[in-house]
């Protein structure tokens, strides 16, 4: 049966749009060439940490969600939205190679009067430049005239149950005007506000805007976390009484890294100058599991013991609470870095039911009391809300918490 829509890639910005425009009611079909993350959700199940629950698949399933492996059901829509996930390779260069696998599988089957929208995260000109040549030189059609091209960042947080799709804003940039207003019709289907950008860099910069944001302000809280910490201040404290400032601040907290799918953007790699400041800021996040590894080292050493041998406990090993998403999740490099030194690592986490570091299973403790107490030291990683943690305070023999979520006085905080 022919489909209004067509999501390709259902990763963790697909999914989410997916079931957003079941629930308006529009027939949808979502693409991916990976036949076991298809077999899963037609059996009900998601593939992607964090995003939608089996309910949330059931409800789309019977709302008339479904899958294709088969390029050929791209052409029988009349809206397309790329949702390929987009990464850095070891060159710190963005990897395209998804985006460009997914255009190719659209560009064959594009039919005129198609809308075209990218959604994948990508410096600006990614989708004039890259994109359309792709599409066109595939199709025999041509952007602007015989299809519409837009640009809208996904703008996405897995498990938030407060910011819904609908809820959110969304930004559209097109090729043209006419692009702008045919991506705007569509999501103006799926969202209550749409916000029109200039054009597609503008929309791609604004995406960049988001993202680096969130980077130099983590970056920024947690110099301030070592700095406080050198000087024997609550930087906890600090951010208290700083949030109660009604306008010109935004409280962020520090933490032992940052996670997550939205990577920080620099645009260096075209031909205009690079953001100093977000290079800047991901050396600093990037120094935080370092950072945690050396405050482990030091309570052990001021506590008579050693990291060879001793026994610490890992709690919460996703990159933000409550979800069992472990994308770019610091405790992967905290706990490898500490088995490096000869420490016997244990892990719990409600949410992730087997864990691996150095290609090696990391035990789970079963029973988070005991385990705590058993410890030489335990680190609180992610603050997952099912944790009693002045309980666990209590019972714990060190306790170090890189969240700032114990009542002070109460562990040893970042």
């Amino acid at each position: 049966m022919p489909a209004d829509l067509a999501v390709i890639g259902l990763g963790h910005l697909g999914l989410p749009l997916a079931q957003a425009a079941v629930a308006a009611g529009i027939q949808t079909v979502g693409y991916d060439t990976d036949p076991c993350a298809v077999a899963e959700l037609n059996a009900g199940r998601t593939h992607v940490d964090g995003s939608l629950t089996p309910a949330d698949l059931r409800r789309m399933l019977a709302g008339g969600f479904r899958t294709a492996l088969d390029p050929a059901e791209l052409g029988r829509v009349r809206t397309a939205v790329i949702c390929a996930p987009t990464t850095f390779g070891a060159d710190r260069t963005l990897d395209l190679r998804a985006v460009a696998e997914a255009a190719r599988a659209l560009a064959g089957r594009l039919r005129p009067h198609t809308t075209v929208i990218l959604e994948s995260a990508a410096h600006p000109g990614t989708t004039g430049e890259f994109l359309r040549p792709l599409l066109e030189e595939g199709s025999g059609l041509r952007a602007g005239r015989d299809f519409h091209l837009a640009y809208s960042p996904s703008r996405t947080d897995p498990g938030n149950r407060t910011h819904s799709f609908a809820a959110t804003p969304k930004v559209i940039g097109g090729l043209t005007p006419a692009c702008t207003e045919s991506a705007a019709a569509f999501y103006g289907r799926l969202t209550d506000k749409v916000v029109r950008a200039r054009g597609l860099r503008e929309a791609e910069m604004s995406k960049l805007l988001e993202t680096n944001f969130r980077h130099v302000n983590i970056a920024l809280v947690n110099e301030m976390a070592v700095l406080c910490h050198d000087m024997g201040i609550d930087v906890w404290d600090v951010i208290r009484c700083s949030e109660t400032k009604p306008f010109g601040f935004q409280a962020f907290r520090p933490g032992p890294g940052v996670g997550g799918h939205g990577i920080p953007l620099d645009p260096a790699p075209l031909p205009y100058a690079g953001l100093r400041m977000v290079s800047l800021a991901r050396e600093i996040n990037a120094h935080m599991p370092g950072y945690v590894i050396q405050r482990s080292t030091t309570l052990l050493n001021e506590h008579g013991k050693s990291a060879r041998g001793a026994r610490i406990l890992l709690l919460g090993v996703t990159y933000k609470p409550d979800s069992g998403d472990q994308e770019g999740s610091p405790a992967h490099e905290i706990a490898g870095r500490l088995m490096d030194l000869g420490a016997q690592i244990t892990y719990h986490d409600p949410h992730v039911p087997t864990w691996r570091v150095h290609d090696q299973p990391v035990p789970r403790a079963d029973s988070l009391y005991e385990a705590a107490a058993h410890a030489d030291l335990t680190v609180l990683l992610q603050h997952h809300h099912t944790y009693d943690l002045q309980g666990l305070a209590v019972k714990a023999q060190l306790l170090l918490d890189t969240r700032g979520a114990t009542p002070a006085g109460a562990a040893h905080r970042l």
